[in-house]
């Protein structure tokens, strides 16, 4: 898996130096691209990061970019740069899903600081993948039976509530709670429900 980089995609060569060194000096990696087309030429849908997009560039703009980043199911957070003018337009963006608009000339430690949000937010993001990939994992272990006795001890229900819905002995119940338990790595009722509530 690839490390996390700020892209910056910009067509101005000097902005993309500018920026290239102030994120060093925070600390950020980054890397530099000179236009929308060769940042989607090179795009991998399991980059880790956050992209820095300029609005206006001499061939594909910045909103053509994200739009097609949108339909490639891109989950980098995108910042866009902008001019007074496209303001509007970088609302719109945010309406897409867009992380955050700064306008130019940009403050620094502004951009930076919505840069380490942005990355920080993609973490979460790939974490709550991993965790979701490893719980369905875990629940294609169980078998039918005990993913019967998982849902009513979901709901609350106890033991002996779970043979009788089940018609099965209370001694059952508790070999297959205890297997549940054992196959989702979990130790109690709370931490099962904990482990499969939604995740944002």
């Amino acid at each position: 898996m690839s490390p996390p980089l700020a892209h910056i995609v910009d067509d101005d060569e000097a902005i993309r130096d500018a920026l290239g060194w102030l994120f060093r000096t925070r600390n950020v990696a980054a890397r530099a691209w000179p236009s929308a087309e060769d940042f989607l030429a090179a795009w991998q849908p399991d980059w880790q990061g956050c992209i820095v997009l300029d609005i206006r560039m001499r061939e594909m703009s910045g909103l053509e970019c994200f739009d097609a980043l949108l339909e490639r199911g891109n989950t980098l957070p995108v910042i866009f740069l902008t001019g007074h003018g496209d303001v509007p337009m970088a609302v719109g963006a945010l309406k897409k899903g867009a992380f955050d608009f700064l306008e130019k000339p940009v403050d620094d430690n502004a951009l930076v600081d919505v840069v380490i949000r942005a990355l920080a937010s993609n973490a979460r993001h790939q974490l709550n993948q991993e965790t979701q990939a490893s719980v369905a994992t875990r629940l294609a272990q169980l078998t039918p039976r005990e993913q019967e006795v998982m849902q009513l001890v979901l709901a609350g229900k106890f033991n002996k509530v779970i043979a009788d819905e089940l018609n099965i002995s209370m001694r059952t119940v508790e070999v297959h709670r205890s297997r549940v338990f054992e196959k989702m790595g979990v130790r109690s009722a709370v931490e099962l429900a904990q482990l499969l509530a939604p995740r944002d």
